[in-house]
């Protein structure tokens, strides 16, 4: 026993002669900084990016009150007039997507059955891509199910609360804009 606590002193004692030897002699000098800051690098070698805000509109989804999907981002955001997004959501989209560009809501259903079968609410179609009607939606159920990718469909699908809000905002006439 006396064997092993001989031991464990002299490791603290060696570790404690390491520490020392690296610090600095006068711990409450602060570090010099050159006027200039080095850039920061990014894994990859570059210039590193400020992070982008994922919950920000768009930079080139145009101005005023709009729709804006975001096709790679499968997010919706609802822009008042000022600019500012009012909400934004996940969405689900099918297999068929609608070209970048701008739209108007074409036409709106309360309430229909889905091309899968599901029963859907709160449609509001915007754009037509290879003869299919592109729409956002909800399923009545909650669900927001894998697109049969054999099958041409259009719906992008949100939850039932996300659907009220669009219901609410997207009349018909009001824009929206697709951006990739």
């Amino acid at each position: 026993m006396a064997g092993l606590t001989a031991a464990a002193v002299a490791a603290v004692c060696f570790l404690a002669y390491q520490a020392s030897a690296n610090a600095p002699a006068d711990l409450s000098v602060k570090p010099r900084t050159s006027g200039t800051a080095a850039p920061s690098v990014s894994p990859s070698g570059g210039p590193k990016q400020p992070a982008k805000d994922p919950l920000a509109v768009p930079a080139d989804s145009g101005s005023g009150e709009r729709v804006v999907y975001a096709l790679s981002d499968r997010r919706v955001w609802l822009v008042d007039a000022q600019g500012k997004a009012t909400r934004t959501f996940r969405v689900w989209p099918s297999t068929v997507d609608p070209v970048a560009g701008a739209y108007k809501v074409s036409s709106r259903s309360g309430s229909v059955q889905g091309s899968d079968g599901v029963q859907i609410e709160h449609v509001v179609r915007f754009a037509t891509n290879q003869d299919v009607a592109i729409g956002f939606s909800a399923a009545v159920d909650g669900s927001t199910p894998s697109p049969d990718p054999a099958r041409k469909t259009g719906g992008i699908r949100m939850k039932r609360a996300d659907g009220d809000a669009m219901w609410t905002f997207a009349v018909i006439g009001a824009k929206v804009v697709v951006v990739p």
